[in-house]
């Protein structure tokens, strides 16, 4: 293997000039921390992300616009950014008071591009160029959808936002997710990508709010099943309130391939690092706790695991490393 260092993957490794061709499918925090690592590692990177969110100030300008909710999207085009870090504050920006109060700069900024371009994905475009983004960020479809999720006694759940608060209050686990309309269409510059890439990234992220609802759209999963590149799954590092309580990792997979309707991994990554005894304990008040890697339900399947240590604290929270997340990622890949 030949490489000259972070952005110096070259040609005599296979890759075309630039590095790898990645996708990175999800939403949430959990999308936009992982890019942040990749893009020191390659400039041919589209990200993937849900246009599902209904809740806060996305959920607003949704209602409000009709224009398909901005945050997880604005996140991921901050990620990918390269400009001076007063832009991502201005980006970042959350109004205190008035009737802006709670909304983010960027997302009206978005809204803004969204009137003067005539669509979303020109303004995702133009913002992108403004802001001088590395590779791309694609909604994964540009329609209108709704996320329902069913639990195991029946009950259906309307919206996003809702579904880990009333999962939660009904203790019952979630059966399935689904999207309606039910036919709605993958963006194609996301199945090209996908067609196209490398490797595809999978997470991490909230597993039936960030990342399910990706595959749920028309075309993804049949082009993710397809595809040559290597297909690479990210689990979480905590179970999750309204969503994973309980959850080893056998049952994130399951979770994944039962919505995709194929097996869609082909390896895992997962964390095997400790994270202080201080954090977990205050983890555990909300019954969440680090995923257990159950080996015996997994070796049978040609599913290959890859251990490391990815702990990184931040605001209290347990988070992906993503410096240490991304070389692993790229390790593999260059095996």
């Amino acid at each position: 293997m030949e490489t000259k260092g972070p952005k110096g993957l070259i040609k005599s490794n296979g890759w075309s000039i630039g590095g790898p061709k990645i996708v990175a499918v999800g939403g949430g925090t959990g999308l936009s921390t992982l890019l942040r690592g990749l893009k020191a590692y390659t400039s041919n990177i589209t990200a993937i992300v849900t246009v599902a969110d209904d809740g806060g100030g996305s959920g607003i300008l949704r209602n409000d616009l009709g224009m398909l909710p901005p945050g997880d999207i604005r996140n991921c085009i901050l990620a990918l950014a390269n400009t001076e870090p007063i832009m991502e504050s201005l980006m970042q920006y959350r109004f205190k008071e008035g009737s802006l109060r709670g909304q983010s700069f960027g997302n009206l900024f978005i809204a803004a591009l969204n009137d003067i371009c005539g669509s979303f994905d020109n303004a995702i475009s133009e913002i992108s160029n403004v802001l001088a983004v590395t590779g791309k960020v694609v909604p994964v479809t540009l329609e209108n959808i709704t996320l329902f999720a069913e639990l195991d006694d029946g009950t259906v759940i309307k919206g996003e936002s809702q579904i880990p608060i009333k999962q939660i209050s009904s203790h019952k686990r979630i059966k399935r997710v689904y999207l309606e309309p039910s036919d709605c269409q993958a963006m194609p510059e996301a199945l090209e990508a996908i067609r196209e890439a490398d490797a595809v990234i999978m997470g991490p992220g909230s597993l039936y709010t960030s990342l399910i609802p990706n595959f749920m759209v028309n075309g993804v999963s049949k082009a993710l099943h397809e595809t040559k590149a290597m297909k690479i799954y990210v689990c979480n590092m905590m179970t999750q309130q309204g969503e994973t309580l309980g959850y080893k990792l056998s049952d994130h997979i399951n979770a994944i391939n039962d919505h995709a309707k194929h097996g869609i991994i082909e390896y895992v990554i997962v964390n095997s690092g400790q994270i202080p005894e201080d954090l977990a304990l205050r983890y555990m008040d909300e019954y969440a706790k680090t995923v257990e890697i159950d080996w015996e339900n997994i070796a049978t399947r040609g599913i290959k695991l890859i251990e490391g240590n990815f702990v990184s604290i931040d605001k209290g929270y347990v988070r992906h490393d993503y410096n240490a997340l991304s070389k692993c990622i790229f390790d593999l890949i260059n095996h």
